[in-house]
């Protein structure tokens, strides 16, 4: 396999959380005005856990940005985190479900790679040559890198986890060793998982340095933040989780989207306004409004005015399930056909396979860990 070049990504500083933050945006910026003259140039790698079924959160703040990307002719590398599910649970759970279902999420939103050449679906699991990647990557961080990371500490509070086991604790290089294979140069997330996406480029880059002699065998990959404000749950003050059962999720009927955003928690004041900073509860759900209607959430409190937060949820609910239904429907004719799932995985394990076939040969050869003495 032929090396990858570096592109022009400055290495993210972090003397503090919000200059981090300014300047991976400026070269998110940068990157889609990039994607919007060529695109095929690229490749991304993003993905979920199995963890149990995708949300509206999911949608508006990944999956959205993902089907704008394919659209655009990106090349995609969607991973389901199989292995992953282990960082935070004493077992799998129900795994086969999960895994059926995220390919139902994926496929019903339009993220198929039957009518989308340009993507691939596939497991963690099911690419051995991927993992075997995370022991020497394993050497290029030390453990008070991996504990100093705040994402890890602020999951294990919100699971209540007394213990962090070592899963968890490197689930930063786990999630290089994803991106780095298939040598995605993109990678969409939330300001959260900057420090990850940071640990990523540490390691790629010090890769390069102690075992390929500055060959750039991995590119630094570049974070992708989506445009739209992080999506609260129901609960109004904590992010939009599966963990925080907080959400409202995509396979949800048109009954249990109705049900669930009844619960949602607004304020006592009964004039709607759009202020995030002292009214977040009705913010959130005015910003959730907009996102499904196309429409500025201030447009949405004017018209909703001295309604109160019941009009404001029976107006979110019917226009959510007016955005959700065709979603829903591709989601019901893809469930009558059982080989789809299989047919998907196969796809995306044989592409998946050779792409991290060659990325692991090509490590060996830089660690002179291919043997030959004949």
């Amino acid at each position: 396999m032929t090396t990858q070049p570096h592109h022009d990504t400055p290495p993210i500083s972090h003397t503090s959380e919000s200059k981090t933050f300014i300047q991976a945006k400026a070269l998110s910026d940068r990157i889609w005005d990039q994607l919007k003259e060529d695109a095929s140039k690229y490749r991304m790698l993003t993905g979920d856990r199995p963890t149990g079924p995708l949300h509206i959160g999911h949608y508006f703040g990944s999956l959205a940005n993902r089907i704008k990307l394919q659209k655009m002719g990106i090349e995609s590398f969607i991973v389901i985190a199989d292995y992953q599910v282990l960082t935070d649970r004493d077992d799998v759970g129900q795994i086969q479900r999960h895994v059926r279902d995220l390919i139902l999420d994926y496929a019903s939103v339009g993220l198929n790679p039957f009518e989308h050449d340009n993507t691939t679906i596939f497991c963690h699991s099911q690419i051995p040559e991927l993992n075997q990647l995370i022991l020497p990557f394993s050497t290029l961080v030390s453990v008070s890198e991996l504990q100093k990371n705040p994402t890890i500490k602020e999951e294990a509070q919100a699971m209540k986890l007394n213990n962090i086991s070592a899963c968890m604790l490197t689930y930063p290089i786990h999630q290089a060793a994803d991106i780095l294979f298939c040598h995605g140069q993109l990678v969409p997330v939330g300001k959260d998982q900057l420090p990850h996406l940071e640990l990523s480029r540490k390691i790629a880059r010090r890769f390069n340095e102690r075992y390929a002699r500055n060959k750039n065998v991995f590119r630094e990959p570049t974070a992708l933040l989506a445009e739209v404000p992080m999506i609260s749950g129901l609960d109004g003050s904590q992010k939009m989780s599966k963990s925080r059962h907080n959400t409202i999720n995509l396979n949800m009927t048109e009954k249990e989207t109705i049900k669930a955003i009844k619960r949602a928690k607004t304020d006592t004041e009964r004039m709607i306004t759009f202020d995030p900073v002292n009214r977040p509860e009705v913010s959130n759900l005015l910003t959730l409004l907009s996102l499904c209607t196309d429409r500025s959430p201030q447009s949405w409190a004017e018209e909703i005015g001295d309604g109160g937060g019941g009009m404001l949820k029976q107006c979110l609910a019917n226009h959510l399930n007016i955005f959700l239904a065709p979603i829903r429907e591709r989601r019901r004719a893809l469930e009558s056909r059982p080989e789809f799932i299989q047919e998907v995985l196969d796809h995306g394990t044989r592409r998946a396979r050779k792409v991290a076939i060659e990325t692991l040969d090509t490590v060996r050869s830089v660690m002179q860990m291919q043997y030959n003495f004949k």
